[in-house]
């Protein structure tokens, strides 16, 4: 990533002329930057029927809850990774990183200072003091037009494969992406596979997520938006960790990442030679994540 450096003025700032914007004054002592990039669901975050809790009840961590849907509590983590959130560095950037969309990321009240970036819709939106930056839309926009089938064209074909049977919702994303809300126990084996077979040839990738089928555009990626915040923020360093095939991106281009024991990427195996893949699975997983995050931050020279 681009190095964020400073330098020493060499004379005391100029007051700028009447209606003209002051320029930034150089920072005395160079200030390392380390960008954390995480996804939310089933990695930070998680919802009781992900918890993973094996332990016997009366050693239960103590959760808390940080999202609550229909007047009722929904994701959680434990009060430790909490604590840990609440204590990331200062000049740490963390970055909720996540396919949820606006809506359903703004139900989330995470410990610690509100992030000013955060990434939704897989990439789709860069939110800066929990606004959508009209420019990334814009880029976004253009490459999806140029290199993959329409949305039209990709949710025709989903509802027309799906089976009543096992198909319980179909949701657009932001006017992004499609996904569908299926019971897994009925989904005829192989179905996905062949759903991504044609989704590949169109531009699109397919992911599996609990309960979730996910159809969404190659162009579309947390890792583009990701280097855009880098950029932004003027970030040296990355580090990132998620759990799924959405996620594979944004940890081949982070610096240094992590991948829980659960989840799409745990179960087919995938792996990078700079990804550390944890044992810990559920709730557990993401306590691991963050206290990996709070020692990988690099020290702050001033």
């Amino acid at each position: 990533m681009a190095s964020a450096t400073g330098t020493l003025p060499a004379a005391a700032p100029v007051a700028p002329a009447p209606g003209t914007l002051p320029e930034a004054v150089p920072a005395a002592v160079p200030t390392a930057v380390t960008l954390i990039a995480s996804d939310l669901d089933r990695t930070l975050i998680y919802s009781a029927a992900a918890l993973g809790l094996t332990m016997p009840d009366a050693e239960a961590p103590r959760l808390l809850c940080v999202e609550v849907y229909q007047r009722k509590p929904l994701s959680y983590l434990t009060e430790t990774a909490a604590a840990l959130l609440a204590a990331l560095p200062p000049h740490a950037v963390f970055v909720p990183t996540t396919t949820r969309t606006r809506e359903q990321y703004r139900r989330i009240r995470l410990p610690g200072p509100d992030a000013r970036y955060a990434i939704c819709a897989n990439g789709g939106h860069i939110l800066v003091d929990g606004v959508s930056d009209p420019r990334w839309q814009r880029t976004v926009a253009a490459r999806l037009a140029d290199e993959c089938a329409t949305l039209d064209e990709v949710r025709a074909h989903l509802l027309a494969a799906a089976d009543p049977a096992w198909l319980l919702k179909e949701r657009v994303a932001e006017d992004l992406f499609a996904y569908l809300v299926v019971e897994r126990a009925l989904l005829p084996e192989g179905w996905v596979r062949e759903l991504a077979e044609w989704a590949d040839g169109r531009g699109w990738t397919v992911s599996l997520q609990g309960r979730k089928i996910y159809a969404v555009p190659k162009p579309l990626t947390k890792s583009a938006a990701m280097r855009e915040v880098a950029r932004r923020t003027g970030a040296d360093r990355v580090l990132a960790a998620g759990d799924s095939l959405l996620d594979a991106d944004l940890l081949l281009a982070a610096d240094r990442a992590w991948r829980p024991g659960h989840g799409e990427l745990a179960e087919t195996g995938w792996s990078a030679g700079h990804v550390d893949l944890l044992e810990e699975k559920g709730v557990r997983a993401g306590e691991e994540i963050l206290r990996r995050f709070s020692s990988s931050v690099h020290p702050n020279p001033a």
